[in-house]
């Protein structure tokens, strides 16, 4: 048995290329880091599921360092991910399971948002800022916390920038949608607008996003677009994963997820509220049907509560 692995849990993806970025992603990670023993899988719309992740990377060591790749902590990270750890706690008992947070708002993100906008202003021909909006689009969620991250993500690029508007908006579940912020900029005398998803790999909404921004060309014929790409594979995101990595490891408080203490998971489960998962992988529980396309809290475009669990570092 390796000491340690590391579990790195992407979202998961109906579109299979972003699927297969998250597990290329994980082969970079481990030429990046080659004693480290990395596993992956999938939250859901994907064949390797939080269980069978699990269960590998338990059968491998006696201490699991599970890794969200999510930018934003909402259901999936609060209550998903934290109910699969308690269900393989249960089954492997002599196991350590320890959690790591979210990616989040952070100066090595924001490096990569900062690098993002700069991409877009040069395809602009490098226009006047002050005349160039910016819009930092996100997924969207029915949690305020990780909406919040995107909107301290968006204050950040402003105070290091000399653009007058940095806003935020969002392809799902909450609002502002992209159409009515551009609509605002325009309004407000912008003549360019760059368009900063802030996503980690591809996806159907990402591709939404570029048919998005093409209507929007439509739509303005004299205000001038720019679309970045994702954040795909970033040496800060793997920066940030290294650090969440030795955090845990040393027992940083750093490593402790952003909910631990909190009682909302607890709600939630005592109200029959969000979703649970079995030892098999089986999800039970949702007040909604998959797939979806459309807005319902959920992660991807859906939420769910969140409960108490352990602290990182808490014995298996």
């Amino acid at each position: 048995m390796t000491s340690d692995t590391i579990l790195l849990v992407g979202h998961g993806s109906r579109e299979s290329s972003g699927n297969d970025e998250i597990l290329a992603f994980a082969q970079q990670w481990r030429q990046r880091q080659p004693s480290w023993s990395i596993e992956v899988c999938f939250i859901e719309l994907a064949d390797i599921t939080l269980a069978q992740g699990l269960a590998t990377a338990a059968a491998k060591s006696g201490r699991v360092i599970v890794v969200p790749l999510i930018l934003n902590a909402a259901g999936h990270v609060k209550m998903d991910i934290p109910q699969a750890i308690d269900a393989a706690r249960v089954r492997f008992p002599r196991v350590q399971f320890l959690y790591t947070p979210e990616l989040t708002a952070c100066d090595l993100l924001l490096k990569v948002v900062l690098r993002r906008l700069k991409t877009a202003m040069k395809s602009l021909d490098m226009p006047d800022p002050t005349t160039t909006g910016v819009v930092l689009l996100g997924r969207g969620s029915s949690d305020r916390h990780a909406n919040g991250e995107m909107a301290k993500m968006a204050r950040w690029v402003m105070e290091e920038t000399d653009h007058p508007l940095v806003d935020v908006a969002f392809t799902g579940i909450t609002y502002p949608r992209l159409e009515k912020v551009v609509q605002r900029q325009h309004l407000l005398g912008m003549t360019q607008v760059a368009v900063l998803p802030y996503y980690l790999f591809n996806g159907t909404l990402m591709e939404r996003i570029v048919r998005q921004v093409a209507n929007l060309k439509t739509q303005y014929p004299t205000v001038r677009f720019a679309l970045t790409n994702y954040f795909g594979f970033e040496p800060e995101v793997f920066e940030v994963l290294e650090q969440r990595v030795n955090d845990a490891r040393l027992g940083r408080p750093a490593a402790m997820m952003a909910c631990d203490g909190c009682k909302f998971r607890e709600f939630a489960v005592e109200h029959g509220q969000g979703g649970h998962l079995h030892d098999d992988g089986t999800h039970h529980g949702h007040d909604h049907a998959h797939p979806h396309e459309h807005d319902h809290p959920h992660e991807h475009e859906h939420e769910h509560g969140h409960h108490h669990h352990p602290h990182v570092g808490a014995p298996a």
